[in-house]
């Protein structure tokens, strides 16, 4: 006799391994609230580069102007140097925490 349980469709299965993957690549301290930053340490007017990963040589994929969004910060990165999870518009990606201040 066949069992009255369900079983998920493989499409939401395969979803639920993904983001429990990807949960586990990014560093606990990069998964943290929010808080506002803004540029510090740049010529005045001179943005700072949002990457597409926490490297230098990453594509840049947009700048930041006066503030952004910090969403934590890691320095488990290539170059062993701290990179901070980004957004600012609707940009999100990494900068150099070098270059950013507690607003």
């Amino acid at each position: 006799m066949p069992s009255n349980r369900t079983i998920p469709p493989m499409r939401a299965s395969l979803a639920l391994s993904a983001v429990c993957l990807a949960a586990l690549l990014v560093p606990e301290q990069v998964r943290a609230e929010p808080e506002r930053y803004r540029i510090s340490g740049l010529p005045p007017g001179e943005p700072l580069s949002i990457r597409a990963e926490p490297d230098p040589a990453a594509e840049q994929i947009g700048e930041i102007r006066s503030r952004a969004l910090v969403f934590g910060c890691t320095n488990d990165t290539p170059s062993r140097t701290t990179w901070c999870r980004v957004k600012a518009g609707r940009v999100l990606g990494w900068a150099r925490r070098r270059y950013l201040a507690p607003d």
